[in-house]
């Protein structure tokens, strides 16, 4: 099944800005929402430009304004005229070691990265129920496999609780109408890795995006990407003591 009008958050920049390309030159329509409402006016722009045949609708959405996301959900959908994909990817990498004094930052990263998140969950549920069908994507990180300690503490956590409500519901929707994906990327270059103490396998925006791109197409339950060497990697976290996921952090 195409998906043809696809909604992203945290379109801007990153791992979103990057998605937002490769879906267009696939000739999807696109649904573009960040709180950077000027860097999403230049990439509609750049867009428009390269692929003059679909449509782009933007709009500015601060995800952590929970009244916003069904208004601005709904006003792109209008737009487009519906919404068969939507990708769950708007967050934040701000973080401290736990203890440090420093609550606010995680405070933060948890609110953006996993509460928001279940209110975009919702809203997108909503949409699809109503709409009898869809493909609802959350991007979570392959740090949602196992605790890490220092400044990845609170990221950690609430990407692993991303991951558990794509579990939970995949286990509701195991047939469809409704399909569920979890995507774990590794570390890709985005203005949030080039901020982490650690790179270890640092692959390049455009690879990683089209890997993240490729795995959602499959609309797996859910993917590492890029496959190598995060499929492995992951199950290896999984094991490892805790002392031994610093290497990750």
């Amino acid at each position: 099944m195409t998906r043809q009008k696809i909604l992203i958050t945290g379109a801007s920049s990153g791992l979103g800005a990057g998605m937002a390309r490769q879906f267009a030159g696939k000739g999807r329509d696109l649904a573009l929402c960040a709180r950077r409402i000027d860097r999403l006016g230049a990439l509609k722009t750049e867009l428009s430009q390269q692929y003059p045949n679909i449509k782009i609708a933007v709009a500015a959405l601060d995800v952590n304004d929970h009244e916003q996301v069904p208004k601005v959900f709904a006003e792109l959908s209008d737009e487009l005229g519906g919404i068969d994909r939507i990708i769950v990817n708007a967050g934040i990498g701000k973080g401290a070691p736990l203890g440090s004094g420093k609550l606010w930052a995680n405070k933060a990263t948890i609110e953006t990265n996993l509460v928001a998140a279940l209110v975009q969950i919702e809203t997108a549920l909503e949409m699809f129920k109503k709409a009898g069908c869809g493909h609802l994507v959350l991007i979570s990180s392959v740090l949602g496999a196992k605790g890490v300690p220092g400044v990845k503490a609170a990221y950690a956590a609430s990407k692993a609780g991303v991951r558990s409500l794509g579990e939970s519901l995949r286990a509701e929707y195991p047939r469809g109408p409704i399909t569920i994906s979890v995507i774990e990327p590794g570390y890709i270059e985005s203005e949030m890795t080039a901020r982490a103490a650690s790179t270890l396998f640092l692959v390049d925006n455009e690879t990683g995006v089209r890997a993240i791109v490729n795995a959602i197409e499959r609309e797996p339950g859910r993917a590492a990407v890029p496959w190598w060497p995060w499929a492995p990697l992951v199950q290896l976290m999984r094991l490892l003591p805790p002392p031994l996921t610093k290497r990750f952090a």
